[in-house]
């Protein structure tokens, strides 16, 4: 069920920083948006080639369903584009105690093509 599974939130390393300096999870575009950008496990792969192609290496981030659940909504994309199905929209200050687990993820050698990335959260969304 895609509204218990876990949640996931990618941070640039400077972003991881400024999280564990202020205690609070939050990015530019999140403040733009009004809320904290997630991902699923099935939408990883896509955010990360679509928002974070420039980076050496990032944070993974997995959210405590017990602490943060409350406050996720499911909607469609924003921006709009490509991407389909609803993604997790966290509304609310997220605190870094929110965090079960970390994980530093560097750029490897093979990078699945976006089309195929899409084509899985198509699949796992209908």
């Amino acid at each position: 069920d895609i509204l218990n599974s876990p949640t996931y939130k990618v941070l640039t390393k400077d972003e991881w920083r400024q999280a564990q300096t202020s205690g609070l999870i939050i990015t530019d575009l999140d403040r733009k948006d009004g809320f904290i950008h997630l991902s699923t496990a099935t939408q990883l792969n896509a955010t990360l080639s679509l928002y974070f192609y420039k980076e050496k290496s990032v944070v993974l981030l997995e959210l405590d369903f017990l602490k943060t659940n409350e406050q996720i909504k499911f909607e469609t994309p924003t921006p709009p584009g490509k991407r389909i199905g609803s993604f997790p929209h966290y509304y609310g200050e997220l605190s870094s105690n929110t965090i079960s687990r970390t994980w530093d993820l560097k750029r490897s050698a093979f990078e699945l093509p976006l089309e195929v990335m899409l084509q899985a959260e198509h699949v796992s969304s209908s």
